[in-house]
């Protein structure tokens, strides 16, 4: 992308998220990984981002609201069909007009503010904060949506993003016990062995902290690192 287009881009989805309040806090971005490490005190400060239908897992811990889901449009609403988040960024082709009949479909689900999120600027996203093209790595040659949330964060000068119910391949969901493997392993460490060496960027996950090099979160690392940050924000 130009630089011209980048800016634009920036702009068009810091404008949505502002309503949210999550662009000048921390994110803790939950992934479905079976187990996720989530400490009371980063829950207690961050915004929530919850990935596909992890929501169901946050329901039952009694986390209460997410404060944006990222989603994929072919999850299934049977797996939760109450989900409850302020913010809705659904992964699809189809406008967002669409999505919102979409969304009205379900009677369960709670939803503030809807935006359709296309593919193709899901991924260039990815792209310019990895700074490689991710054409030929792995079967997919895309990330999956929990680390598209993290290089979307760094994309938007969030000041700090921790991953957590994120792994380096173990197989499984948090939300079932069906034991399904994990998707899109090569492109995800592709990716985070790139950026996981960014100030910004940490893991509760000691697994995949070491994994890919990455910062694991403690309370001490996050208090020495946030003020610096929020100053570049």
């Amino acid at each position: 992308m130009r630089q011209s287009e980048v800016e634009r881009l920036r702009e068009k989805h810091r404008n949505w998220l502002g309503p949210l309040g999550v662009l000048g806090r921390p994110w803790l971005v939950l992934g479905s990984a079976p187990g996720p490490t989530l400490p009371a005190e980063l829950i207690a400060e961050s915004a929530r981002i919850d990935i596909n239908n992890v929501g169901r897992t946050a329901a039952a811990l009694g986390l209460g609201r997410a404060d944006l889901t990222i989603r994929a449009h072919r999850k299934s609403w049977t797996e939760h069909p109450d989900l409850d988040s302020k913010g809705l960024l659904w992964v699809s082709d189809y406008p967002t007009l669409w999505m919102r009949w979409q969304l009205s479909r379900q009677k369960r689900a709670r939803v503030d503010h809807l935006r359709s999120w296309h593919r193709k600027e899901r991924d260039a996203i990815v792209e310019y904060v990895v700074g490689e093209p991710m054409e030929g790595v792995g079967n997919y040659g895309k990330a999956t949506n929990g680390i598209a949330a993290a290089c979307y964060g760094l994309f938007l000068g969030v000041p700090r993003i921790v991953l957590a119910g994120i792994s380096a391949g173990l197989p499984g969901h948090s939300y079932d016990s069906l034991d399904r493997p994990r998707r899109q392993v090569e492109e995800d460490i592709f990716v985070l062995e790139r950026i996981g060496k960014r100030r910004e960027l940490m893991t509760t996950e000691a697994t995949l902290a070491a994994a890919v090099d990455m910062a694991l979160w403690t309370p001490d690392s996050a208090a020495q690192m946030l003020p610096e940050s929020r100053e570049r924000a």
